[in-house]
């Protein structure tokens, strides 16, 4: 079982800069691919960022550019670097882990106000 532990978020104004850390528990870390999604208030959860275990990666196309997802399979840890950061970016952002099932994280919230 996969036990997945967001930190990071926080208050920002726009055009500024956050990075959310996901810690996965587990031995496999290094198989798993692991993905941020986001859900804003009215609208459903979207995907946002994921990284393969091989390290490719791919972006929704909203974030693209802008947003950059990492991993360090040392510390079983997926990151989110969040640049240049929009209104429109705030959200509770998961973390998510595939490895045969799927794992979420608990959320953490991101707010891009002035």
């Amino acid at each position: 079982q996969v036990q997945l532990v967001e930190s990071g978020g926080g208050l920002v104004q726009p055009g500024e800069s956050l990075r959310l850390s996901c810690a996965a528990s587990g031995s496999s870390f290094s198989s798993y691919f692991m993905g941020w999604y986001r859900q804003a208030p009215g609208k459903q959860r979207e995907f946002v960022a994921g990284i393969s275990s091989g390290g490719s990666t791919n972006y929704a196309g909203s974030v693209k550019g802008r947003f950059t997802i990492s991993r360090d399979n040392a510390k079983s840890t997926v990151y989110l670097q969040m640049n240049g950061l929009k209104p429109e970016d705030t959200a509770v952002y998961y973390c998510k882990a595939v490895f045969r099932l799927a794992y979420w994280g608990q959320g953490t919230q991101v707010t891009v106000s002035s």
